[in-house]
This record gives C-alpha cells, sequence and structure tokens, in this order.
C-alpha cells in the first residue's frame, strides 16, 4: 500500500485543503436517520463484520490498522473503543491510552511514546489520546514545554515544526502499511455539561471525574482552535481525520465503526494461499488422522 491511500468518504472526513471549520461541525446526527434500535443492530452486524475482517487482517499479516482517538473529556472515547472493539479477538488488537508524559518518555522526543506503542502487521492498534496531545494540550498550556527540556528556548516555529513532523510520520507508516484512522469524538459545550453533571450524580462514576475536567472547560475557545489548527494541518488521503458528531453516543459509536469496516473492506488482502506440495501434505495428514484406531 503506497501513502496514497484514498480515505473513506464520509461526511464527517475532514477535507485536505485546510478548509474545516469547527464552528460548522457537526456535533450532534442529522434528522430522520435511524432509529436507537436500529442503530443498536447496524451496530452489531459491523461488530461481527469487523471479527471476521480482523481475523483475514491477521492471517495476510501485510498490514496494520491504527485508530486514534481525539475528544475532550467526556466526549465518549473510551465507550466508542469499547462499544466499536468489543467483537474483535483480543489477540489481535491493542489498546493503548496515554497520559501525563512519564520521566523516560519525556527523555525522548514527542514522537516516541507512541511510536513504540505502534501495531504490529496484522493487528489492529486502538490510540485513546496519542501524540496530538502535543500539538492540543501543550498547545493550550504552553508552560508544559519547559518540562520538555528542548534544545532551544524559543518557541514560535515549534506547532508548525511538530505539523511537520507528524505528517513525515503519518506518511511514513502508510507507506509501511500502516492503515492510520483517526476520530475527533466532536462533543457540544452543552454536552459535555450535561455528563459531568451525570458523572457527579452517579456514585458509580465519581471515579471518573477530576476537578481539572471542570477548569479546562475555562480553555474551551483555545482547544477548539487548536483542534481546527491540528486537523487541517494533518488530515491527509493516508491519515485522514473524521470529526464524528459525539452528542449521540449510539450515533457517534456506529459512525466510527462504519469508516473502520470500511477501511478494513479496501484493503487487498486474503487468507494465504496454500500451494499443491503444501495440500498434498495436508491430504497425507488427514488421511492419518483418519486412519488412526478410534477410542472405544
Amino acid at each position: 500500500m503506497s501513502a496514497q491511500f484514498e480515505a473513506v468518504q464520509s461526511p464527517y472526513l475532514v477535507p485536505h485543503d485546510g478548509s474545516f471549520r469547527v464552528e460548522t461541525a457537526a456535533t450532534g446526527p442529522p434528522h430522520g436517520g435511524l432509529r436507537k434500535k436500529a442503530k443498536r443492530e447496524r451496530l452489531g452486524h459491523l461488530r461481527k463484520e469487523l471479527g471476521r475482517l480482523q481475523r483475514v487482517l491477521y492471517a495476510d499479516n501485510r498490514f496494520a490498522v491504527l485508530t486514534i482517538f481525539q475528544a475532550m473529556d467526556a466526549g465518549g472515547k473510551d465507550g466508542t473503543i469499547r462499544a466499536v472493539m468489543t467483537g474483535v479477538n483480543p489477540a489481535g488488537c491493542q489498546v493503548f491510552s496515554f497520559k501525563k508524559p512519564s520521566v523516560e518518555e519525556l527523555d525522548h522526543d514527542f514522537l516516541w511514546r507512541t511510536s513504540v506503542r505502534l501495531p504490529e502487521r496484522g493487528r489492529i492498534g486502538v490510540f485513546n489520546r496519542s501524540y496530538y496531545e502535543e500539538v492540543l494540550v501543550v498547545r493550550v498550556h504552553p508552560q508544559i514545554l519547559g518540562y520538555q527540556r528542548l534544545p532551544r528556548s524559543e518557541h514560535t516555529e515549534i506547532w508548525e515544526e511538530r505539523f511537520e513532523s507528524i505528517r513525515e510520520e503519518e506518511e511514513h507508516l502508510a507507506r509501511n502499511g500502516i492503515v492510520i484512522l483517526k476520530f475527533w469524538l466532536n462533543v457540544s459545550r452543552e454536552e459535555q455539561r450535561q455528563r459531568f453533571l451525570a458523572r457527579l450524580e452517579n456514585p458509580e462514576k465519581h471515579w471518573k471525574f477530576s476537578t481539572q475536567d471542570v477548569e479546562e472547560r475555562e480553555h474551551w475557545d483555545d482547544y477548539m482552535l487548536a483542534y481546527e489548527e491540528a486537523l487541517n494541518a494533518t488530515s491527509r488521503p493516508w491519515a485522514p481525520w473524521y470529526a464524528i458528531p459525539a452528542d449521540d453516543k449510539p450515533y457517534m459509536r456506529l459512525s466510527v465503526a462504519e469508516i473502520v469496516v470500511d477501511s478494513l473492506r479496501r484493503l487487498p488482502m486474503s487468507y494465504p494461499a496454500v500451494d499443491d506440495d503444501t495440500r498434498r501434505e495436508l491430504a497425507g495428514m488427514r488421511e492419518r488422522l483418519l486412519a488412526e484406531d478410534q477410542p472405544g
């Protein structure tokens, strides 16, 4: 597969020409769509198909899939990953969550900690947050750069430099058979508020809540600008971004599942063919097994 892999078309595909605008991106589903039960049934079918495709991906062993999930807090990353990947064999799926960098991670460049977690050939990799934190959270809170011990003290061009590094890294991965699918779960500010309140009212979800979650809401506009610039700078045919409406969880999960499944269907992969010598050998093994004395 070349780096010119064409992204699956979707109304939520972020254009590659820099024209994406957060203010016009939908946070809710279109009117007149599927009912909740129909969404659930459709998602169930897609899970089964994803499980089938993952088995072929594993057997073919030439490609890998990397799915990246970014969102504001309470955007639905964990639930979407769980809902979409339920039918995938755990042996063929690798999920990593990236939080505050460790001391070891800070001693490397900003792409290192995710590079060592890339999926092997034949597997589906899931990044819950990713190297994009370095042009999102760090951009909103540039004081974090002080902890990264960068060789230069002047950072006027650092964001464009990091965009360039990301584009080059993703193109390199695509050339080497990794299908990159990036999902921004676009939750509205009001829906986020309602989800925070629901967590506070449910004792079983208190562990998911942090006072920092509310404090970050004060930077909402800064985050939206950072997302807009990051998506415009890094959405490419071989590493597309999809801005998925996230206010309706069933619709969000279904939209992600459809894109993942459609992308896998387009890969030129199959179960390995067996040559004539191997086929004769297998036939001989079958005859030996059939000829064994049966118990009793």
